[in-house]
């Protein structure tokens, strides 16, 4: 049992450092554990090897480090494609020698064999067109149609010309300093796609995340039915309980089979809880860019409102406090009264509870189905795109 244990704390902590690598940085993480050891992945451990590198081998080694970086992080390059690519081509390379040989089974009929490969290519295909396609780059040609479909709302796109492209930038588009462009309905730079995510295509992002959550999840249920298949086939649970004495309940009979499985198949276990780790993955990261697709906002836009709502409750709260204190002068300078109770004083409201509530006003969501239709049909892919002119004033 202590191998069931090492593998189950291996799942655990893999699953605790890829989600705080990947998701720590998300509001619901704010405050955690999770934040703090994506801090530490993210810059911390960075800083730290840094620091040891120059101690030990001197500036020119960190200078190096530090171009590699700049070469990763901040110029278009395809190591993350290549490394995704290497990912699911390696982990379908085990899947089929560890468990084709056992397909057909108990449970799996030969179909699996193909319709496992089908799920791969598919997936590869919306891989291809996610890095490939045109994210909805604004140009001078194009830059008054997308002025007259994206609008500006004046509280977080205001009119404003792009330094480096020298044209007006369209509400909700942003320059991309990595690619060297202005993106239209810009979400985010995707480095496993080595492209950016806009308006043109989200909808193969979307895909692509929905895709593998069910590719993993399907791989995940079919290496679980080989298993189950396997049990069934070879008799286990007869023959621990008539040759072993083991008794017939899931109590006494599950360290048994665990232990088994481990000492058979555990090529099978660690691509299952790898399977499962990344499917869960693929559905938050799915979830949460459904969720702002469907109130028609990008990730960009995430920030933006945080960074306008934070500003606005600093400027209400500076009001009230602004009040709060010339009320309290007027009350000094006015006829004196009697002292106010202590009870009634520790009771008091405070001024800052008296300051506005700011209100996120988004005038790009038009309704659940508006949104859908937006992003599955862009605007510039219409024929009326063509025909659109901006108007000023």
């Amino acid at each position: 049992m202590g191998v069931a244990w090492l593998v189950i704390g291996h799942s655990l902590v893999t699953l605790l450092v890829v989600v705080s690598f990947l998701c720590g940085q998300w509001p619901i993480f704010r405050g955690t554990p999770i934040q703090t050891i994506h801090r530490f992945i993210t810059f911390g451990a960075y800083d730290y090897f840094l620091r040891f590198v120059g101690a030990v081998f001197g500036l020119k080694a960190t200078n190096a480090i530090l171009s590699l970086e700049s070469f990763c992080c901040d110029r278009p390059n395809p190591i993350l494609q290549i490394i995704y690519l290497a990912i699911i081509g390696t982990t379908y390379y085990f899947v089929a020698k560890s468990s084709f040989a056992y397909i057909p089974g108990y449970y799996l009929s030969e179909v699996h064999r193909y319709l496992s490969l089908l799920g791969v290519g598919v997936g590869v295909l919306l891989f291809i067109l996610t890095s490939f396609s045109d994210p909805g780059t604004v140009t001078a040609e194009n830059v008054s149609q997308y002025l007259s479909v994206y609008t500006y709302d004046n509280i977080i796109y205001t009119e404003k010309e792009c330094y480096t492209c020298k044209i007006t930038k369209p509400a909700r588009s942003k320059h991309c300093g990595i690619c060297g462009r202005c993106v239209a309905r810009f979400d985010h730079h995707c480095g496993w796609m080595n492209n950016c995510i806009g308006e043109r295509n989200t909808r193969y992002f979307l895909a692509f995340l929905l895709w593998h959550f069910l590719l993993c999840l399907y791989g995940t249920i079919a290496i679980g039915l080989v298993l189950a298949g396997r049990l069934k086939e070879l008799r286990i649970v007869y023959i621990l309980t008539v040759y072993y004495g083991v008794e017939n309940s899931f109590r006494s009979l599950a360290p048994h089979i665990v232990q088994w499985l481990l000492g058979s198949f555990n090529t099978q276990i660690l691509l299952m809880v790898f399977l499962a780790i990344v499917s869960l993955l693929m559905a938050g990261f799915f979830g949460y860019h459904a969720n702002l697709c469907l109130t028609n906002k990008t990730t960009n836009e995430t920030f933006k409102w945080e960074d306008y709502i934070s500003w606005r409750k600093k400027i209400s709260e500076a009001r009230a406090s602004a009040a709060a204190l010339r009320s309290s002068i007027s009350e000094l300078s006015s006829d004196k009264k009697p002292p106010e109770s202590k009870w009634k004083a520790y009771f008091r409201r405070s001024p800052l509870e008296d300051a506005e509530d700011v209100v996120k006003n988004n005038k790009f969501d038009k309704g659940f189905v508006h949104n859908l239709f937006e992003i599955v049909f862009p605007y510039s892919t219409r024929r009326s795109f063509s025909r659109t002119k901006f108007k000023s004033g």
